[in-house]
């Protein structure tokens, strides 16, 4: 009786201290959420659905208001017609403050410090510019035959109808392809026994990614740290020396990195294990989620390989099961409904946050007569799923339309909030300077899996297949995984 009656005073002194101590809104500061645990707020809330714990506090406390998670204040910045004035503001709010801090943790490398590592951070920044350009040309490429060697090792030879798990197959597919076209090709025979088992660490690591983010000590996540290990080992620079083909990204990186005495083998291997993630983390959900709203849509599926036959007649080209496929980039971007389609799968499925840090207290002006007050160090946050699924701006949203932004065989980039004409309407990407630097290479990828699929294969969903659902658990950082895997038969087409 005593230890319950001390521990009832000693909690009720801590929620009176917490009461007294923790942040009050001061004035022109936005409504203020702070949940009744201390230091973790309403984080609980957020990562069970945090699509549907935004909507709710929009429609009780309006576009902008604050919430404590996790430590953090975030202020939510609800309505698409203000990001325009997030995105473009100035050096009051940064993007790369955040990122240099999660991200080293995360994958396992010291920070990148200006007085240890002189010119480092610029030079792994100009080195993007070979995924953009006329530098995609050669990547685009190597990825169309990469691909085609996967499809042929792995798919391609068979008769009849087989069955697969679509998230699974996609993995297997793009992690492999991506791989190959990003670091290169290691020896045939560590190929065929490496390849697996490295994916499978990767999906391990994948797996606790979103608590690594949230900055949950990595010692804490059981197998986590030797499995972080091993994946960073595989791209140790003697290792990676000797695979073949390795693009020009990375062998810039590389370069980079050995300039940098102070930098040890370790440190550059986990520098290209990060970018390994932010090759395939988002990737494969976004492949799984165009192919299962094509092949659960036969209409959308019958379309876009008409779409693709006709690019590919127009070329001179007659597609044969028995020939290696190949599609240029100039061909890609002609391929309207398929990169419609991808976008409406983007839509439907991705939830990534768009985040700026304040880099000191000061008025943040929303407009020519609205301003709200920030403080230093506080996350100003865009969530664009809540536009994303806006019946005002997309009509019957949570419905796949394939054609959806199309018109008159063009581009179709007119949408509307308030009747006012939307800057930003699609941001699976995130904005200007968290903006991905792969997001050209990323869709062209997206295509080229997407065309050989469709051009070789009959595909169905397996007979009662429930509808595919998010996992909401991976709100904030990127496509959603599905809930569970869809089965699917697919067989070689005859033409």
């Amino acid at each position: 009786m005593f230890t319950c009656a001390l521990l009832a005073v000693v909690s009720l002194l801590f929620a009176v201290h917490y009461f007294y101590t923790s942040r009050k809104r001061r004035e022109n500061e936005p409504p203020l959420i702070k949940g009744w645990i201390p230091f973790l707020g309403k984080a609980l809330e957020f990562r069970k659905d945090a699509y549907k714990f935004l909507d709710e506090q929009k429609r009780k406390h309006g576009d902008i208001f604050t919430v404590q998670i996790a430590g953090k204040y975030m202020t939510f910045i609800m309505d698409p017609l203000l990001y325009p004035y997030i995105i473009k503001h100035g050096r009051q709010l940064d993007f790369h403050e955040f990122s240099n801090k999660v991200a080293p943790v995360t994958f396992g490398y010291p920070p990148v410090h200006s007085k240890l590592h002189p010119g480092l951070k610029e030079q792994i920044q100009r080195a993007f510019k070979l995924l953009q350009g006329d530098n995609l040309t050669p990547l685009t490429e190597s990825m169309m035959g990469n691909l085609m060697l996967v499809f042929r090792q792995d798919h391609l030879g068979h008769g009849g109808w087989r069955s697969g798990s679509m998230y699974q197959f996609c993995l297997s597919v793009m992690f492999e392809a991506t791989l190959l076209t990003m670091f290169g090709h290691p020896a045939a025979a560590r190929r065929q026994t490496g390849m697996s088992t490295l994916r499978n660490d990767f999906v391990k690591f994948d797996n606790k990614f979103p608590l690594l983010i949230a900055q949950v000590p990595i010692w804490l996540l059981g197998e986590t740290s030797a499995v972080r290990k091993k994946l960073i080992n595989h791209f140790l620079p003697d290792r990676m020396s000797r695979w073949t083909d390795m693009s020009e990204f990375i062998r810039m990186r590389m370069e980079v990195f050995e300039n940098y005495e102070n930098l040890r083998d370790v440190d550059k291997a986990a520098h290209h294990f990060a970018m390994l993630w932010a090759s395939v983390g988002n990737t494969v959900p976004a492949t799984f989620w165009a192919m299962y709203y094509l092949v659960s849509h036969p209409e959308a599926l019958q379309a876009v390989r008409q779409e693709i036959q006709e690019v590919l007649s127009l070329s001179g080209v007659e597609f044969s099961s028995d020939t290696d496929v190949k599609l240029h980039r100039d061909q890609l971007d002609k391929l309207r409904y398929l990169e419609s389609t991808i976008n409406e799968s983007f839509r439907l499925s991705s939830a990534s946050m768009n985040i700026r840090v304040a880099q000191e207290d000061f008025s943040l002006r929303l407009g020519e007569s609205r301003s709200v007050a920030v403080r230093k160090g506080d996350i100003i946050a865009m969530y664009p799923q809540i536009m994303h699924l806006d019946p005002e701006i997309y009509e019957e949203p949570k419905t796949f339309r394939f054609d959806r932004y199309v018109h008159n065989g063009a581009e179709k980039t007119d949408f509307y909030k308030d009747d006012q004409k939307l800057k930003y309407y699609l941001m699976p990407f995130g904005s200007g300077s968290s903006m991905c630097p792969g997001r050209h290479f990323a869709m062209n990828e997206i295509k080229q899996f997407l065309c050989l699929l469709l051009l070789y294969f009959d595909l169905q969903l397996e007979d009662g297949q429930s509808r595919a659902e998010l996992d909401p658990s991976r709100a904030g950082l990127g496509i959603l995984l599905p809930s569970a895997d869809v089965r699917f038969r697919y067989r070689l087409r005859v033409v």
